[in-house]
């Protein structure tokens, strides 16, 4: 399997920053935020393709995946600023203590695969980590995709997502529904919903 996450990385990790990261990072630039003074946790970091551009503008970052062979490859970047407000933590989003006053919480693709028993406590550490007026920006799973039914995964009703988000301001949601292959070149329908909320 670690062989598996090192060649997956191998094929993502230098691609763009997602969407939903570059979404909420322009919002905080609109309102006059001071890169210096934010502070960001990536879920799922990988090897750091949004980690990276996090710290490109002057973030400071926590960034977490329970794969070594992610965190080394993050840490072994060549195109990261000499100097970076970086750590790094290896472990299970579930398990690990999150540091709280959170500008942004960036997950890109990791926060389905915690199992449903596990996700309400997590999303609500989340939110507990942001402060007022902190985003997240993510993607979830929706019930027609075609990993539905692994128990090891959370997936989302439309309704559910609404739920969800509540209690947060939707400043970006896009739900996509295409057939397409995975990172590792299987075909697969994809049901995601794209997000970046604001807390409000």
């Amino acid at each position: 399997m670690t062989n598996d996450w090192e060649n997956y990385y191998k094929e993502t990790g230098l691609r763009a920053p997602r969407q939903t990261l570059i979404s909420a990072l322009n919002r905080f630039e609109k309102e006059g935020s001071d890169p210096g003074e934010c502070h960001a946790i990536d879920l799922g970091s990988g090897n750091g393709r949004d980690t990276a551009e996090l710290l490109r503008r002057g973030w400071r970052v926590t960034a977490i995946d329970s794969e070594p062979a992610a965190i080394a490859g993050l840490i072994q970047r060549q195109d990261l600023p000499e100097e970076t407000q970086l750590k790094t933590i290896l472990g299970k989003f579930e398990l690990v203590e999150f540091p709280e006053n959170i500008n942004l919480v960036n997950s890109s693709f990791a926060l389905p695969l915690v199992a449903p028993e596990h996700f309400p406590n997590l999303w609500n550490k989340i939110l507990y980590s942001l402060m007022p007026g902190g985003r997240i920006s993510c993607q979830l799973y929706g019930d027609k995709d075609d990993w539905r039914g692994n128990p090891t995964i959370t997936f989302f009703s439309r309704d559910g997502i609404s739920a969800l988000l509540n209690t947060l301001e939707v400043e970006f949601f896009e739900e996509e529904e295409t057939d397409g292959t995975t990172p590792r070149g299987k075909h697969k329908h994809w049901h995601i919903f794209h997000i970046v909320a604001r807390k409000i």
